[in-house]
């Protein structure tokens, strides 16, 4: 599979994630151009803060491949990693990054900080901007329709005291 294909699929998940009420972020582990594993946000769903597409990737590819250096592999994901997800990225020495759109809140290729950058004993090669109006686009209307979700809730009116 091509990049533009591989971030493809990526899009698929983040899809998949906002169907489910999630922020749309997917992720793919590659490696020689075949997906080894793909993940979506799954946080408000688990309720858990660890659950970012990234490292559910990550985590799936480590357990398919048996080992948790997966030098070997790419990640192609739709947003900008966090920094929990880029100290993830470190960690299972992944080779090269891919994303689609920048995070300018918490972005840590470049966007807010540069995580990889930094002289941890692990630099992925970056690259951004692959398919990043289709992400950003994927986020954009999620985050329009939580607000107009939000604004049809009734509001708390506190009450009248005489």
């Amino acid at each position: 599979m091509t990049d533009y294909e591989l971030m493809g699929a990526a899009l698929e998940e983040a899809a998949r994630a906002a169907a489910l009420g999630e922020v749309p972020v997917g992720a793919v582990v590659a490696r020689n151009g075949e997906i080894i594993a793909a993940a979506h946000n799954t946080r408000e769903t688990e309720k858990n803060a660890l659950h970012h597409a990234e490292l559910l990737a990550i985590d799936a590819a480590c357990k398919k491949l048996g080992g948790w250096r997966l030098w070997q592999c790419e990640l192609f994901v739709t947003l900008e990693p966090c920094p929990m997800c880029s100290g993830g990225i470190i960690n299972s020495r992944i080779r090269r990054v891919v994303y689609g759109a920048a995070d300018t809140k918490a972005g840590c290729c470049g966007s807010v900080t540069d995580l990889f950058a930094l002289p941890f004993n692990h630099h992925p090669v970056v690259e951004s901007g692959l398919r990043a109006e289709e992400a950003q686009a994927l986020l954009q209307a999620f985050f329009l329709r939580l607000r107009e979700q939000r604004a049809a809730r009734p509001r708390w009116k506190p009450p009248v005291t005489p």
